[in-house]
């Protein structure tokens, strides 16, 4: 499934602007060292964090994009490095539970 589609499919919301691109899992967690050692390349990483630390954990790994969760938005210097690294960068109302089983209906672990 490509980020564009997986956007529409769940009402996420993009921050940046981002290069279409297929996404290859899931992964969920609000700790960058946890995300270092255990996402996967072309996931989608769901978290609460909005902070720089969490692009670079992201970017190191090759996630697809980041979906921040709660509504919570970014400040201006995460979303432009976000964009600089080339990871896709959403806002999601939902939390991260609600999340999570829509984006399992969707086939994606």
């Amino acid at each position: 499934m490509r980020i564009s589609e997986l956007a529409e499919k769940t009402g996420l919301t993009a921050i940046n602007d981002y290069t279409d691109r297929e996404v290859g899992g899931v992964y969920i967690s609000d700790m960058v060292s946890d995300i270092i050692t255990s996402a996967r390349r072309n996931s989608v990483l769901v978290t609460l964090q909005t902070h720089k630390s969490l692009v670079a954990a992201a970017n190191l790994v090759a996630a697809a994009m980041i979906v921040i969760v709660k509504g919570r938005k970014p400040s201006d210097d995460v979303t432009d490095l976000a964009t600089r690294t080339g990871i896709a960068l959403f806002v999601s109302d939902l939390d991260t539970w609600a999340l999570a089983k829509r984006l399992a209906q969707l086939g994606l672990d």
